[in-house]
Protein backbone atom coordinates (compact mmCIF):
# COMPACT_ATOMS: atom_id res chain seq x y z
CA UNK A 1 0.00 0.00 0.00
CA UNK A 2 0.94 3.41 -0.79
CA UNK A 3 0.22 6.66 1.28
CA UNK A 4 -0.29 10.09 -0.07
CA UNK A 5 -0.14 13.40 1.52
CA UNK A 6 -1.47 16.46 -0.09
CA UNK A 7 -1.20 19.93 2.03
CA UNK A 8 -3.26 22.71 2.06
CA UNK A 9 -1.72 24.48 -0.76
CA UNK A 10 -2.42 21.69 -2.89
CA UNK A 11 -6.09 22.11 -2.19
CA UNK A 12 -6.36 26.05 -1.69
CA UNK A 13 -9.29 26.08 -4.36
CA UNK A 14 -11.13 24.02 -6.76
CA UNK A 15 -8.61 23.86 -9.73
CA UNK A 16 -5.92 22.69 -6.63
CA UNK A 17 -8.47 19.63 -6.10
CA UNK A 18 -9.11 18.68 -9.89
CA UNK A 19 -5.02 18.91 -9.79
CA UNK A 20 -5.07 15.99 -7.05
CA UNK A 21 -7.46 14.02 -9.28
CA UNK A 22 -5.05 14.53 -12.09
CA UNK A 23 -2.20 13.29 -9.69
CA UNK A 24 -3.92 10.36 -9.21
CA UNK A 25 -4.82 9.84 -12.44
CA UNK A 26 -1.11 9.87 -13.86
CA UNK A 27 0.06 7.92 -10.67
CA UNK A 28 -2.77 5.55 -10.25
CA UNK A 29 -4.27 4.89 -7.13
CA UNK A 30 -5.00 1.49 -6.35
CA UNK A 31 -3.77 0.47 -2.49
CA UNK A 32 -3.38 3.85 -1.74
CA UNK A 33 -4.66 5.75 1.04
CA UNK A 34 -4.34 9.87 0.96
CA UNK A 35 -4.14 12.07 3.77
CA UNK A 36 -5.50 15.72 3.27
CA UNK A 37 -5.24 18.89 5.33
CA UNK A 38 -7.10 21.77 5.50
CA UNK A 39 -7.35 23.82 2.50
CA UNK A 40 -5.39 26.71 1.82
CA UNK A 41 -4.87 28.80 5.00
CA UNK A 42 -7.99 27.55 6.59
CA UNK A 43 -6.13 26.38 9.87
CA UNK A 44 -5.79 29.95 10.08
CA UNK A 45 -8.86 31.04 9.28
CA UNK A 46 -9.81 28.48 12.26
CA UNK A 47 -7.28 30.15 14.93
CA UNK A 48 -8.91 33.39 14.18
CA UNK A 49 -12.32 32.18 15.09
CA UNK A 50 -11.02 30.63 17.87
CA UNK A 51 -9.46 33.74 19.53
CA UNK A 52 -12.86 35.43 18.77
CA UNK A 53 -14.43 32.78 20.87
CA UNK A 54 -12.04 33.94 23.44
CA UNK A 55 -12.19 37.94 23.08
CA UNK A 56 -14.13 39.17 20.91
CA UNK A 57 -17.62 37.16 20.57
CA UNK A 58 -19.22 40.04 18.32
CA UNK A 59 -17.02 39.10 15.37
CA UNK A 60 -17.50 35.08 16.08
CA UNK A 61 -20.04 34.43 13.89
CA UNK A 62 -19.35 36.46 10.81
CA UNK A 63 -15.43 34.67 11.05
CA UNK A 64 -17.61 31.04 10.97
CA UNK A 65 -19.54 32.40 7.82
CA UNK A 66 -16.13 33.19 6.60
CA UNK A 67 -14.93 29.06 6.69
CA UNK A 68 -18.21 28.29 5.36
CA UNK A 69 -18.57 30.30 2.37
CA UNK A 70 -14.85 29.92 1.25
CA UNK A 71 -15.84 26.07 1.48
CA UNK A 72 -19.12 26.50 -0.55
CA UNK A 73 -17.20 28.42 -2.66
CA UNK A 74 -15.10 26.19 -3.71
CA UNK A 75 -17.52 23.22 -3.83
CA UNK A 76 -19.91 25.06 -6.12
CA UNK A 77 -16.76 25.27 -8.60
CA UNK A 78 -16.53 21.90 -8.39
CA UNK A 79 -20.07 20.62 -8.72
CA UNK A 80 -21.77 23.13 -10.06
CA UNK A 81 -25.20 22.11 -8.64
CA UNK A 82 -25.93 23.95 -5.17
CA UNK A 83 -28.21 20.45 -4.76
CA UNK A 84 -25.21 18.11 -4.31
CA UNK A 85 -25.10 16.22 -1.15
CA UNK A 86 -21.69 17.62 -0.57
CA UNK A 87 -23.13 20.96 0.82
CA UNK A 88 -25.39 19.22 3.20
CA UNK A 89 -22.17 17.60 4.57
CA UNK A 90 -20.28 20.96 4.86
CA UNK A 91 -23.28 22.17 6.86
CA UNK A 92 -23.15 19.92 9.01
CA UNK A 93 -19.54 19.71 9.94
CA UNK A 94 -20.44 23.60 10.70
CA UNK A 95 -23.42 22.84 12.85
CA UNK A 96 -21.15 20.44 15.12
CA UNK A 97 -18.96 23.44 15.18
CA UNK A 98 -21.36 25.59 16.38
CA UNK A 99 -22.31 23.23 18.76
CA UNK A 100 -19.30 22.96 20.21
CA UNK A 101 -18.76 26.53 20.77
CA UNK A 102 -22.07 27.46 22.50
CA UNK A 103 -21.90 24.44 24.84
CA UNK A 104 -18.39 24.37 26.02
CA UNK A 105 -17.48 24.82 29.48
CA UNK A 106 -14.00 24.59 29.29
CA UNK A 107 -11.95 28.06 29.50
CA UNK A 108 -8.52 25.62 28.32
CA UNK A 109 -7.65 27.46 25.31
CA UNK A 110 -5.07 24.43 23.88
CA UNK A 111 -8.51 22.17 24.58
CA UNK A 112 -10.74 24.91 22.87
CA UNK A 113 -8.29 24.86 19.74
CA UNK A 114 -8.33 20.93 19.12
CA UNK A 115 -11.37 20.63 19.23
CA UNK A 116 -12.36 23.73 17.01
CA UNK A 117 -9.03 23.45 13.87
CA UNK A 118 -9.13 20.35 13.07
CA UNK A 119 -12.63 21.08 11.34
CA UNK A 120 -10.34 22.50 8.25
CA UNK A 121 -8.87 18.74 7.53
CA UNK A 122 -12.33 17.55 8.40
CA UNK A 123 -13.92 19.51 5.50
CA UNK A 124 -11.32 19.00 3.18
CA UNK A 125 -11.44 15.54 2.93
CA UNK A 126 -15.41 15.36 2.58
CA UNK A 127 -15.17 17.90 -0.13
CA UNK A 128 -12.03 15.49 -2.10
CA UNK A 129 -14.06 12.35 -1.33
CA UNK A 130 -16.92 13.52 -2.76
CA UNK A 131 -15.88 14.92 -5.95
CA UNK A 132 -13.61 11.86 -6.03
CA UNK A 133 -16.87 9.74 -6.34
CA UNK A 134 -18.18 12.41 -8.76
CA UNK A 135 -15.20 11.90 -11.14
CA UNK A 136 -16.70 7.95 -11.08
CA UNK A 137 -13.33 7.02 -8.33
CA UNK A 138 -14.56 4.88 -5.60
CA UNK A 139 -13.45 5.97 -2.23
CA UNK A 140 -13.99 5.34 1.57
CA UNK A 141 -13.66 8.39 3.70
CA UNK A 142 -12.51 7.64 7.10
CA UNK A 143 -12.24 9.89 10.38
CA UNK A 144 -9.01 9.08 10.99
CA UNK A 145 -9.58 10.23 15.13
CA UNK A 146 -11.09 6.87 15.05
CA UNK A 147 -7.73 5.45 14.05
CA UNK A 148 -5.19 7.51 15.75
CA UNK A 149 -5.35 7.47 19.61
CA UNK A 150 -3.00 9.75 21.63
CA UNK A 151 -2.45 10.97 25.23
CA UNK A 152 -4.81 14.30 26.11
CA UNK A 153 -1.41 17.04 25.65
CA UNK A 154 -3.68 19.04 23.05
CA UNK A 155 -1.65 21.06 20.46
CA UNK A 156 0.92 18.87 20.76
CA UNK A 157 -0.18 15.10 21.43
CA UNK A 158 1.89 11.59 21.87
CA UNK A 159 0.85 8.79 19.96
CA UNK A 160 -0.49 5.48 21.61
CA UNK A 161 1.05 3.60 19.17
CA UNK A 162 -0.44 -0.04 20.58
CA UNK A 163 -4.00 1.20 20.36
CA UNK A 164 -3.25 2.94 17.28
CA UNK A 165 -1.80 0.08 15.37
CA UNK A 166 -4.84 -2.20 16.41
CA UNK A 167 -7.41 0.57 15.22
CA UNK A 168 -5.59 0.53 12.07
CA UNK A 169 -5.31 -2.96 11.17
CA UNK A 170 -8.83 -3.53 11.95
CA UNK A 171 -10.60 -0.73 10.01
CA UNK A 172 -8.53 0.12 6.83
CA UNK A 173 -9.42 -2.02 4.05
CA UNK A 174 -5.65 -1.92 2.05
CA UNK A 175 -7.29 -3.19 -1.34
CA UNK A 176 -9.55 0.31 -1.55
CA UNK A 177 -8.72 3.57 -2.12
CA UNK A 178 -8.91 5.45 1.22
CA UNK A 179 -9.08 9.39 2.25
CA UNK A 180 -8.44 10.39 5.62
CA UNK A 181 -7.09 13.86 7.59
CA UNK A 182 -4.01 14.80 8.64
CA UNK A 183 -2.95 16.65 11.49
CA UNK A 184 -5.76 15.43 14.10
CA UNK A 185 -6.22 12.50 16.30
CA UNK A 186 -8.22 11.69 19.29
CA UNK A 187 -7.81 11.02 22.99
CA UNK A 188 -9.13 7.90 25.11
CA UNK A 189 -12.19 9.90 25.84
CA UNK A 190 -12.47 10.69 22.21
CA UNK A 191 -12.16 14.28 22.32
CA UNK A 192 -10.04 15.70 19.11
CA UNK A 193 -6.21 16.47 19.79
CA UNK A 194 -3.64 17.53 17.73
CA UNK A 195 -0.13 16.22 16.42
CA UNK A 196 1.54 19.82 16.48
CA UNK A 197 1.75 22.25 13.54
CA UNK A 198 2.49 21.42 10.34
CA UNK A 199 1.71 17.16 12.12
CA UNK A 200 -0.36 15.91 8.46
CA UNK A 201 3.12 14.44 7.66
CA UNK A 202 3.51 12.85 11.00
CA UNK A 203 -0.08 11.65 10.48
CA UNK A 204 1.22 9.53 6.91
CA UNK A 205 3.86 8.18 8.63
CA UNK A 206 1.92 7.10 11.65
CA UNK A 207 -0.49 5.26 9.22
CA UNK A 208 2.80 3.96 6.42
CA UNK A 209 4.33 2.63 9.90
CA UNK A 210 1.12 0.81 10.81
CA UNK A 211 0.29 -0.31 7.18
CA UNK A 212 3.88 -1.48 6.67
CA UNK A 213 3.19 0.35 3.36
CA UNK A 214 5.14 0.38 0.23
CA UNK A 215 6.30 4.22 0.15
CA UNK A 216 4.90 7.92 2.09
CA UNK A 217 4.48 10.53 -0.80
CA UNK A 218 4.27 14.08 0.04
CA UNK A 219 3.06 16.44 -2.54
CA UNK A 220 4.34 20.09 -2.90
CA UNK A 221 4.30 23.04 -4.53
CA UNK A 222 8.22 22.45 -5.00
CA UNK A 223 9.67 19.72 -6.79
CA UNK A 224 11.37 18.20 -3.78
CA UNK A 225 13.15 18.84 -0.53
CA UNK A 226 15.93 21.82 -1.11
CA UNK A 227 18.82 22.58 -0.05
CA UNK A 228 17.29 26.21 1.26
CA UNK A 229 14.12 27.66 1.84
CA UNK A 230 13.41 29.83 -1.96
CA UNK A 231 11.54 32.22 -0.06
CA UNK A 232 14.78 33.22 2.15
CA UNK A 233 17.61 32.30 0.04
CA UNK A 234 18.67 32.43 -3.42
CA UNK A 235 19.33 29.80 -6.54
CA UNK A 236 18.31 26.89 -3.89
CA UNK A 237 19.26 23.50 -5.86
CA UNK A 238 17.11 20.08 -5.09
CA UNK A 239 18.41 17.50 -3.08
CA UNK A 240 18.33 14.15 -5.27
CA UNK A 241 18.67 11.51 -2.34
CA UNK A 242 18.87 11.96 1.51
CA UNK A 243 19.63 9.42 4.20
CA UNK A 244 17.21 9.15 7.04
CA UNK A 245 20.16 9.73 9.30
CA UNK A 246 20.58 13.55 7.54
CA UNK A 247 16.92 14.26 6.81
CA UNK A 248 16.29 13.84 10.61
CA UNK A 249 19.37 16.15 11.28
CA UNK A 250 17.50 18.86 8.52
CA UNK A 251 14.10 17.81 10.25
CA UNK A 252 15.67 18.82 13.79
CA UNK A 253 16.84 21.47 12.88
CA UNK A 254 13.74 23.20 11.44
CA UNK A 255 13.84 22.47 7.20
CA UNK A 256 10.17 23.33 6.38
CA UNK A 257 9.48 20.39 3.92
CA UNK A 258 9.83 17.63 6.43
CA UNK A 259 7.98 17.34 9.93
CA UNK A 260 10.53 16.77 12.49
CA UNK A 261 8.62 13.60 13.70
CA UNK A 262 7.59 12.11 10.31
CA UNK A 263 10.71 10.13 9.75
CA UNK A 264 10.93 8.43 12.38
CA UNK A 265 8.54 5.77 12.07
CA UNK A 266 9.55 5.14 8.23
CA UNK A 267 13.15 4.61 9.60
CA UNK A 268 12.35 2.11 11.84
CA UNK A 269 10.51 -0.01 9.17
CA UNK A 270 12.94 1.74 6.25
CA UNK A 271 9.97 3.02 4.28
CA UNK A 272 11.10 5.26 1.80
CA UNK A 273 9.63 9.22 1.75
CA UNK A 274 8.92 10.52 -1.13
CA UNK A 275 8.66 14.67 -1.75
CA UNK A 276 7.44 15.64 -5.15
CA UNK A 277 5.91 18.20 -7.00
CA UNK A 278 2.10 17.74 -7.67
CA UNK A 279 2.58 20.09 -10.60
CA UNK A 280 5.03 17.92 -12.16
CA UNK A 281 3.75 14.77 -10.54
CA UNK A 282 6.02 12.42 -13.02
CA UNK A 283 9.66 14.21 -12.33
CA UNK A 284 11.76 12.48 -9.62
CA UNK A 285 11.93 14.71 -6.50
CA UNK A 286 14.10 13.49 -3.23
CA UNK A 287 14.02 10.38 -1.99
CA UNK A 288 14.93 10.15 1.72
CA UNK A 289 15.75 6.41 2.29
CA UNK A 290 18.51 4.44 3.55
CA UNK A 291 21.16 5.62 2.18
CA UNK A 292 24.62 7.89 2.61
CA UNK A 293 24.28 11.29 3.24
CA UNK A 294 22.90 14.00 0.79
CA UNK A 295 23.27 14.10 -3.08
CA UNK A 296 24.30 16.49 -4.08
CA UNK A 297 26.89 17.59 -1.57
CA UNK A 298 25.92 21.33 -1.00
CA UNK A 299 25.23 23.36 2.25
CA UNK A 300 22.31 22.89 3.31
CA UNK A 301 20.24 26.29 4.87
CA UNK A 302 17.67 26.57 7.37
CA UNK A 303 16.27 29.64 9.14
CA UNK A 304 13.65 29.85 11.84
CA UNK A 305 12.31 33.19 12.83
CA UNK A 306 10.84 34.92 15.64
CA UNK A 307 12.79 32.83 17.92
CA UNK A 308 13.74 34.25 21.67
CA UNK A 309 17.27 34.28 22.84
CA UNK A 310 17.60 34.80 26.56
CA UNK A 311 21.50 34.66 28.31
CA UNK A 312 21.88 33.85 32.00
CA UNK A 313 24.46 34.76 34.53
CA UNK A 314 24.14 33.54 38.64
CA UNK A 315 24.05 36.80 40.43
CA UNK A 316 27.05 35.88 42.92
CA UNK A 317 29.60 34.55 39.73
CA UNK A 318 29.35 31.37 40.81
CA UNK A 319 29.79 28.72 38.45
CA UNK A 320 26.33 27.74 36.31
CA UNK A 321 26.71 23.89 36.84
CA UNK A 322 24.04 20.66 37.37
CA UNK A 323 21.92 22.56 40.08
CA UNK A 324 21.46 25.31 38.03
CA UNK A 325 21.00 23.88 34.91
CA UNK A 326 18.82 21.35 36.29
CA UNK A 327 16.52 24.50 37.21
CA UNK A 328 16.88 26.25 34.12
CA UNK A 329 15.52 23.03 32.05
CA UNK A 330 12.89 22.63 34.23
CA UNK A 331 11.48 25.80 33.83
CA UNK A 332 11.68 25.61 29.97
CA UNK A 333 9.44 22.55 30.32
CA UNK A 334 7.44 24.00 32.65
CA UNK A 335 6.65 27.09 29.81
CA UNK A 336 6.91 24.74 27.47
CA UNK A 337 9.74 26.17 25.47
CA UNK A 338 10.71 24.39 22.51
CA UNK A 339 14.70 24.81 22.70
CA UNK A 340 16.83 24.98 19.79
CA UNK A 341 20.13 25.86 20.93
CA UNK A 342 21.98 26.12 24.45
CA UNK A 343 25.14 27.20 25.03
CA UNK A 344 27.17 27.45 28.13
CA UNK A 345 30.53 28.23 30.15
CA UNK A 346 31.45 28.31 33.60
CA UNK A 347 29.32 31.53 34.54
CA UNK A 348 26.81 31.86 31.78
CA UNK A 349 24.15 30.31 29.88
CA UNK A 350 22.62 30.78 26.41
CA UNK A 351 19.41 29.47 25.37
CA UNK A 352 17.85 30.24 22.22
CA UNK A 353 14.08 28.74 21.82
CA UNK A 354 10.24 29.09 20.43
CA UNK A 355 7.97 30.74 22.51
CA UNK A 356 4.38 28.98 21.09
CA UNK A 357 2.92 29.03 24.13
CA UNK A 358 3.31 32.56 24.70
CA UNK A 359 4.62 32.00 28.47
CA UNK A 360 7.81 34.14 27.77
CA UNK A 361 6.85 36.63 30.94
CA UNK A 362 6.35 34.52 33.65
CA UNK A 363 9.45 32.09 32.68
CA UNK A 364 11.00 35.31 32.69
CA UNK A 365 10.27 36.60 36.51
CA UNK A 366 11.00 32.82 37.25
CA UNK A 367 14.59 33.40 35.94
CA UNK A 368 15.15 36.64 37.56
CA UNK A 369 14.60 35.45 41.22
CA UNK A 370 18.47 33.66 40.69
CA UNK A 371 19.90 34.67 37.45
CA UNK A 372 20.76 38.09 36.17
CA UNK A 373 18.95 37.87 32.53
CA UNK A 374 19.07 39.32 29.30
CA UNK A 375 16.34 38.65 26.34
CA UNK A 376 16.12 39.53 23.12
CA UNK A 377 13.01 38.58 21.22
CA UNK A 378 12.17 38.40 17.00
CA UNK A 379 15.72 37.11 16.79
CA UNK A 380 16.42 34.32 13.49
CA UNK A 381 18.35 31.25 14.28
CA UNK A 382 19.90 30.24 10.91
CA UNK A 383 21.56 26.57 10.48
CA UNK A 384 23.78 25.66 8.14
CA UNK A 385 24.34 21.72 7.94
CA UNK A 386 27.73 21.22 5.56
CA UNK A 387 29.01 24.13 5.93
CA UNK A 388 31.87 25.79 3.68
CA UNK A 389 33.90 29.28 4.78
CA UNK A 390 32.04 30.70 1.97
CA UNK A 391 28.68 29.44 3.25
CA UNK A 392 29.63 31.20 6.68
CA UNK A 393 30.74 34.60 5.38
CA UNK A 394 27.23 35.31 2.95
CA UNK A 395 25.15 34.40 5.84
CA UNK A 396 27.02 36.29 8.25
CA UNK A 397 27.16 39.41 5.80
CA UNK A 398 24.61 43.02 6.88
CA UNK A 399 23.44 40.71 10.56
CA UNK A 400 24.70 41.03 13.93
CA UNK A 401 25.66 38.01 15.37
CA UNK A 402 24.36 37.07 18.68
CA UNK A 403 24.93 33.60 19.25
CA UNK A 404 27.34 31.50 17.26
CA UNK A 405 28.10 27.56 17.39
CA UNK A 406 30.15 25.38 15.53
CA UNK A 407 29.91 21.37 15.07
CA UNK A 408 31.84 18.96 12.78
CA UNK A 409 28.83 19.09 10.36
CA UNK A 410 26.89 22.18 11.96
CA UNK A 411 27.34 25.40 12.14
CA UNK A 412 24.23 27.83 13.92
CA UNK A 413 24.17 31.35 14.01
CA UNK A 414 21.28 33.72 16.24
CA UNK A 415 21.24 37.15 14.64
CA UNK A 416 19.20 40.04 15.82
Amino acid sequence: MRVFKFGGASVKDAKGVKNLISVLEQVGHDNTLIVVSAMGKMTNALELVIGHYFDNKKELQSTIQEVVKYHNQIALELFENENHPVFKAISGLIEELKSFLNTNKSPDYNFVYDQVIGYGELLSTTIVSQYLSFQGINNNWLDVRQLIKTDDYYRNAKVNWQSTQHLITKTIDNKKLNITQGFIASDKNNFTTTLGREGSDYTAAILAYCLNAESVTIWKDVPGVLNADPRYFENAQLLHSISYTEAIELAFYGASVIHPKTLQPLQRKEIPLYVKSFLNPNAAGTVVNKTQGIKPEVPCYIVKQNQVLVSLSTLDFSYIVEDNLSDIFNLLSKYKMKVDVIQNSAISFSVCFENNYDNLEPLLLHLKAKFKVTCNDNVSLYTIRHYSQKSIKDLEKDKTVLLKQMFQETLQIVTK
